[in-house]
């Protein structure tokens, strides 16, 4: 599948963990995590450190997460990435979103080799602000560089 039909693929659904948004508010991956509420999305905040993060109930990890959800966005640093997609696998996701601004290349090749073991569709390093409608004129930017340079997704 090619990896903007991915990218709509996971905005359509509704529902999906965000793992490793932080619990201070003005955190960018906090920002994305209101921004996504804002949006009518049920972001469920997956935090190993809090309980709550604005009014939404934080779990440890993925797999505690109930009813369980199929699709997760990462936003947790390269050597905590393959242990994530670990416990994604084990808690029935099928697609994880790995956030990042530099493409793939920053991406564990063991976070890969761990997605195809586990038949996990995956998103590598891309901002999902570049891709929600509407989003403010700086994303839209950054999407336009992207496409400049050839490396927006197709």
């Amino acid at each position: 599948m090619h990896t903007r039909n991915l990218i709509n693929e996971f905005l359509s659904i509704k529902r999906f963990a965000m793992i490793g948004v932080s619990r201070t508010k003005e955190d960018f991956s906090r920002k994305l995590f209101d921004e996504f509420v804002h949006r009518d999305y049920d972001v469920v905040p997956v935090n190993p450190n809090a309980t709550a993060m604005d009014g939404y109930h934080s779990f440890s990890k993925v797999q505690d997460i109930t009813p369980p959800v199929t699709s997760a966005l990462l936003m947790v640093p390269p050597h905590r990435m393959e242990h994530i997609l670990r416990d994604c696998a084990d808690a029935g996701v099928t697609v994880a979103w790995i956030y990042g601004i530099s493409g793939s290349k920053h991406i564990p090749s063991g976070a890969l080799h761990i997605c195809e073991q586990y038949g996990m569709k995956i998103i590598t390093g891309y901002c999902p602000f570049m891709f929600l409608p509407s989003t403010a004129f700086f994303h839209r930017f950054h999407g336009t560089i992207l496409k400049l340079t050839g490396k927006y997704p197709k």
